[in-house]
């Protein structure tokens, strides 16, 4: 029984929806898209999520509550959905994960189960030294990670993981120094945030008696890919890299559904305009929202995709307004062992 997961960073979703949880007026003009209108938004996100047929949807850029992700889902999207916002409190883009309950394929009792990372001590401020230089700095979670379980009508089950790790984009007009000395600081924080969730939560499933025989996604925009660039070669250290694990701890570390699809680190999943030659120069590419998952079941996970092209064109031609991101996708798999 395959399962799809989409998981797909639909910038600033929070704009479609007014301070009462209901949508803005179809004519309103988003905060952070002003191009477009709220009605062609949701046209558009609905669209890509009903083309790529979706079961499971982990949201990135979310909206603040879970009674709009649903309103959404109700309104907008093909099918019956069960839907969680895991708020961060003073944030506006938050995480969610949706489930289509209308497949069979899903628990009728409880499909989703949540567990409030604002009240997990796991994901709470933490204090790290991150670069081995006897400094220890603290560091936070600029959003709290969505954490679900999954139950198949098989009773079989999953958890997920989702994240939004800080931004390594640079907003403000800055002098040269300060700009490379901010650029330095978020990698820290993506690099400290990655090497906390390894320690405290991510070795600690493969051990622990109530997770460790239940498979794991970890999933998102982790504002982060393979190799160090410019910045990261100073602090000997990259987020997406200590996520994934310790190579002398191989059977700990995480696979890569991407990777595993394409066999190249040379892909990309979203694109921003050059900030230093007037944002028109060119496009800069990057693969930066990542799939990955725990290795104890054999093949459980697989089919990783992009999706750069749709039934009608090019994704950023014919949905140009739905998002940024690319939405990437992986099929789960997870017979029932006693059947």
């Amino acid at each position: 029984m395959a399962i799809k997961l989409l998981c797909w960073n639909v910038e600033w979703m929070n704009d479609l929806f007014d301070g009462d949880g209901n949508f803005r007026p179809d004519s309103h003009k988003p905060q952070h898209a002003k191009s477009t209108t709220v009605k062609k938004r949701r046209e558009q996100l609905a669209g890509v999520i009903d083309e790529i047929a979706a079961e499971v949807v982990v949201v990135v850029e979310g909206p603040n509550r879970t009674k709009e992700l649903q309103l959404f889902f109700d309104t907008d999207v093909a099918g019956t959905w069960h839907t969680y916002i895991q708020n961060t409190k003073g944030a506006t883009q938050c995480l969610g994960v949706a489930v289509r309950t209308d497949t069979g394929k899903f628990d009728d009792t409880m499909p989703l189960r949540s567990f409030n990372t604002a009240i997990d001590e796991r994901f709470d401020d933490f204090m790290l030294d991150s670069e081995d230089d006897g400094i220890i700095e603290l560091y936070k979670f600029e959003r709290k990670p969505v954490y679900v379980e999954l139950k198949l009508v098989n009773g079989e089950r999953f958890r997920i993981l989702g994240l939004h790790l800080k931004s390594k984009g640079i907003f403000d007009l800055l002098e040269w120094s300060k700009w490379w000395d901010k650029a330095l600081s978020n990698r820290r924080k993506i690099f400290a945030s990655a090497a906390h969730l390894r320690e405290k939560f991510i070795e600690l499933y493969y051990v622990e008696n109530e997770t460790k025989n239940i498979p794991l996604i970890v999933c998102g925009d982790i504002n982060d890919g393979p190799g160090f660039d410019t910045s990261e070669k100073k602090i000997m250290g990259s987020g997406i890299e200590r996520l994934m694990g310790d190579v002398w701890k191989p059977h700990t570390i995480l696979g890569n559904a991407l990777y595993d699809t394409y066999q190249s680190l040379d892909i990309s999943t979203t694109r921003f305009t050059d900030p230093i030659f007037n944002y028109n120069y060119k496009f800069h590419y990057v693969w930066i929202d990542h799939i990955l998952y725990t290795n104890t079941r054999p093949g459980w996970v697989s089919n990783g995709q992009i999706h750069t092209d749709m039934q009608e064109g090019k994704i950023w031609t014919v949905y140009k307004h739905a998002s940024d991101h690319q939405p990437i996708s992986a099929e789960i798999n997870l017979e029932d062992r006693d059947a």
